[in-house]
C-alpha cells in the first residue's frame, strides 16, 4: 500500500486528488496539508511514502517545503504545477531540489484535472517506489562561464587526453563545485565533425540532464539533441536553466534550426523532433505527428531519424519510465551507431535504460557522473 500525503491550499484540489487516489486498492490517503509548513510537520510525523506538494501555497511555498523535507526527511515528491511560464519555472527549480516528477494543472487550474488521471496515477505509482537516496544533492546556482574554450580539468582521463586550456581571460571562471567539465582532446587530427549525440530521458531526467549536459565542455565539435517527455511550456524552461549552469550551449528546439557544434536541443513539448539533410546542413524538423503510446515528444522518433547516420551517432538513454528509446537504439545500433545507456544504480527509475541494457544494444553502462566523459570519448572515437 502507498501512503500518500497530499498537500495544496485549494480545498477542492485536496478533495480531487483524495478521490483519485482512493478509487486505486493501492493507494492510502493518510492526511492532507493545506500549507508548506504543514506539509513539513505531517512528513516528519507521519513520513508518508509520496508526497504530493503544490508550488503555491501560503506560509510557507512548494519550493521552500521541498528544500526542508530533502534535507530533513526526504521522501518522494511529487509536484503540482500550472501551466505558467512562472509555474514551468518553479518546477524546474524544483526537480533540480529533488522532486521525482510533477503533475501539470491542465490549463492551470483544477478543472480538467480528470483528464489526465492515468497519467496522475503511473507517475505518482513511479515516484513512490524511487528510491530518494539516489537523487543527488541539489546543485546551486551558479554564474554561466565566459565564451570560449572550457576551462577544464582532469579526472579519470585516459592517457592519450591533456587538458584544452583556455587564453587568460579578466574575468573569473566560476567552477560549478559538482561537476567535471571533461576535457577534450589538444589536438584534433582525426575529429569527425559529423558526428551527432542524441539523448532520451523521461522520469529524473531533467536532473539527470543537470550532471550530463553541465558535464560537457563548450566547444564540443558536434551538436547534441535531447528528447525529455515533458508538456509544452516546460521544455522551455528546462533548456533556459540548462543554458544557465552549462559551458555548451542550449535552447528549446525550433523547426528547421541548423544543428551547430557546441549547442544542446531539447525537444518541445508536444512536438516530435526529427534531423534532415538541408541545404545548410542537418536541420531539426518538428512535427506533430500522432503520439507514440502517450509521448510526444517520443526518443524513438527522434533514433529513428537519425539511424542511417551509423557511426556519426552516439546515442545515450538515461533515467525513465518505460521503454522509449528502445527500439529506435535497435534502428541505431543496426546501422553502426554507438549506444550508451545510465547504469541502473544512478536511474531514479530504471525502466528506458532496463529495455535498452536487456537487448544487449549498450556498448557502455555508466553511472551518471560518468556519463558526459563518456560521451566525449565516443564522438572522438
Amino acid at each position: 500500500m502507498i501512503r500518500v500525503l497530499i498537500a495544496d491550499d485549494s480545498a477542492f484540489m485536496r478533495m480531487v486528488l483524495s478521490d483519485l487516489f482512493k478509487k486505486q486498492s493501492d493507494f492510502d490517503v493518510i492526511d492532507t496539508a493545506k500549507n508548506g509548513k504543514e506539509a513539513v510537520e505531517k512528513v516528519l510525523k507521519l513520513k508518508p511514502d509520496l508526497l504530493t506538494l503544490d508550488i503555491n501555497m501560503p506560509v510557507m511555498d512548494g519550493l521552500q517545503a521541498l528544500e526542508v523535507i530533502m534535507k530533513d526527511c526526504p521522501v518522494p515528491v511529487v509536484m503540482c504545477s500550472s501551466l505558467t511560464k512562472e509555474g514551468a519555472d518553479a518546477t524546474i527549480k524544483a526537480l533540480s531540489l529533488g522532486a521525482v516528477d510533477f503533475i501539470n494543472k491542465t490549463g492551470g487550474s483544477v478543472s480538467r484535472i480528470d483528464t489526465i488521471e492515468t497519467e496522475i496515477i503511473s507517475k505518482c505509482r513511479a515516484a513512490a517506489g524511487v528510491r530518494v537516496s539516489r537523487l543527488n544533492a541539489p546543485f546551486p546556482p551558479v554564474a554561466k562561464p565566459p565564451s570560449g574554450p572550457p576551462a577544464v580539468h582532469r579526472i579519470n582521463m585516459p592517457p592519450r587526453w591533456t587538458a584544452h586550456l583556455p587564453p587568460l581571460s579578466k574575468e573569473p571562471f566560476h567552477e560549478h563545485p559538482k561537476l567535471t567539465i571533461h576535457s577534450i582532446p589538444k589536438e584534433e587530427p582525426r575529429v569527425n565533425h559529423n558526428k551527432l549525440v542524441v539523448i532520451g530521458t523521461s522520469t529524473g531526467g531533467p536532473k539527470a540532464l543537470q550532471t550530463v549536459i553541465a558535464g560537457l565542455p563548450g566547444n564540443l565539435p558536434c551538436g547534441v539533441l535531447v528528447v525529455q517527455h515533458m508538456p509544452p511550456g516546460f521544455t522551455k524552461s528546462l533548456a533556459e536553466r540548462l543554458d544557465e549552469i552549462s559551458q555548451i550551449s542550449v535552447k528549446e528546439a525550433g523547426n528547421r534550426d541548423i544543428i551547430e557544434r557546441g549547442h544542446v536541443y531539447i525537444a518541445p513539448g508536444n512536438y516530435h523532433m526529427t534531423v534532415a539533410l538541408g541545404a545548410k546542413g542537418r536541420e531539426i524538423i518538428l512535427n506533430q505527428d500522432p503520439p507514440i503510446g502517450t509521448l510526444r515528444p517520443a526518443a524513438d522518433v527522434l533514433f529513428n531519424s537519425v539511424a542511417s547516420l551509423g557511426k556519426d551517432i552516439v546515442s545515450v538513454i538515461l533515467t525513465g519510465m518505460g521503454a522509449d528509446g528502445a527500439a529506435g537504439m535497435k534502428a541505431i545500433k543496426g546501422h553502426g551507431g554507438y549506444v550508451i545507456a545510465e547504469a541502473e544504480e544512478t536511474c531514479v527509475v530504471y525502466g528506458m535504460p532496463k529495455a535498452v541494457i536487456d537487448q544487449g544494444l549498450a556498448d557502455e553502462v555508466r553511472a551518471l557522473p560518468e556519463i558526459a566523459g563518456a560521451i566525449v570519448n565516443a564522438v572522438y572515437h
